[in-house]
């Protein structure tokens, strides 16, 4: 114990910043992921070193904190006079970001010499030489605090630029959908001038920006349709036909698409409910007038628990429905054979499908919204998405038969 008593306090300091980073890091990578998602190119350097970016948005030290390596317990200095000008924006900022107040009128120089020896003992320094935050997106002149920073501590200057936080939450702006995406590049050295540093910088962003997010030709023919004027019909189409007889879920397009668009997913979602609810209404009405439609990769056991629960409940037996594997369709020609009320029918079939549509849908637009930046392999999830369906879908007639 006093061996470990006696360790020198720069030793121990990294071990809690690498930490207090890993959540953090993990914090903000969850956050973005739900937001658009966050891709980054490079490394930092082994050590300590000053990290020069880009700035044109708060979600800039969101980015930073979920690509950098959390081992160099990345530290953001932050405006004194915005981030520490209140007890809980200071609490925010330390907790949250690792921020450490950089006075702007004055002293600022002071501020940022204070974390020489964090960056000796081979922490992470990231800072704004902007000073504030661009409004048009071009980078402004480098103040030359965070170069005079990394040669009183002897590290190196490591450019990077961000791409997409402009988007996500513009300056004055709301927060909205995007990709953000991190540039690292190669450390500079201590000596390097502000221009150079910022030169750097602005090639780093410039590639991001321009660089083409890859992406699947099928998920961009899918996303033409779901966005164009007429993209709700096939949801519609789609649900209201299983209603009838089509054997395949509206579950299943929505897998497709609300991935493909996750913008799109309450959109599509309330047309497949629309067409569900308008298909088994129109099931209940034909098979009280006798008529028989086909009803593939159904069974008579199917058809007879759907018998028994209408006769015991009415028309709240289809609450079963989004549990138990019975297509939608048994329970809408069996509602119609059993004499069921179509308004009664319509109020509680809504309430069966609306829970289970929308709530599959938006679950699929937020898997989407994970998976943006891996889009490129929308063909490969399809042909997942598919086997899943058709392995469970055979499991459950299986089951039933």
């Amino acid at each position: 114990m006093g061996a470990l008593l006696n360790l020198p306090a720069r030793l121990v300091l990294p071990r809690r910043s690498r930490a207090g980073a890993a959540l953090r890091r993990g914090l903000w990578w969850g956050v973005l992921s739900l937001t658009g998602g966050v891709e980054r190119r490079g490394r930092l350097p082994r050590g300590g070193c000053v990290v020069v970016a880009n700035h044109s948005s708060h979600a800039d030290t969101a980015a930073l904190l979920a690509a950098l390596d959390a081992r160099h317990g990345p530290a953001i200095g932050a405006a004194a006079d915005y981030w520490f000008a209140s007890p809980w924006r200071r609490r925010i900022c330390r907790r949250l970001a690792a921020g450490f107040p950089v006075r702007r009128g004055g002293g600022g120089m002071e501020d940022l010499l204070t974390m020489a020896g964090e960056l000796r003992a081979g922490r992470a320094v990231v800072l704004f030489p902007e000073g504030t935050r661009a409004q048009d997106g071009a980078l402004g002149s480098f103040h030359r605090g965070a170069l005079v920073l990394a040669e009183e501590a002897g590290v190196p200057v490591v450019p990077v630029g961000i791409a997409g936080t402009d988007r996500l939450l513009p300056k004055h702006g709301r927060l909205r959908s995007a990709l953000v995406r991190v540039s690292i590049g190669e450390p500079l050295p201590p000596a390097v001038t502000p221009e150079e540093a910022r030169d750097a910088v602005v090639a780093l962003h410039a590639r991001t920006v321009s660089e083409p997010l890859r992406d699947s030709a099928t998920r961009r023919r899918v996303a033409a349709v779901v966005t164009s004027r007429w993209g709700v019909l096939p949801a519609f189409c789609w649900a209201l036909a299983e209603a009838l007889s089509w054997p395949l879920m509206p579950e299943l397009l929505l897998g497709a698409v609300c991935v493909a668009v996750p913008r799109a997913a309450l959109k599509m979602s309330l047309g497949a409910l629309a067409g569900s609810l308008a298909g088994g209404l129109l099931a209940l009405h034909l098979a009280s007038a006798g008529v028989h439609l086909p009803a593939p990769l159904t069974t008579d056991r199917m058809r007879a628990e759907v018998r028994h629960e209408l006769a015991l409940e009415g028309a709240s037996a289809v609450r079963h429905q989004p549990w138990n594997g019975i297509p939608f369709k048994v329970y809408g020609a069996e509602a119609g054979r059993a004499g069921v009320p179509a308004p009664d029918w319509l109020a509680a079939s809504a309430a069966a499908r609306g829970s289970r549509t929308l709530t599959v849908g938006l679950a699929f637009a937020g898997f989407g919204l994970l998976m943006r930046r891996h889009r490129r392999h929308y063909g490969r999830y399809l042909v997942l998405l598919g086997g899943g369906f058709a392995a469970g879908l055979s499991l459950i007639v299986h089951g039933w038969r």
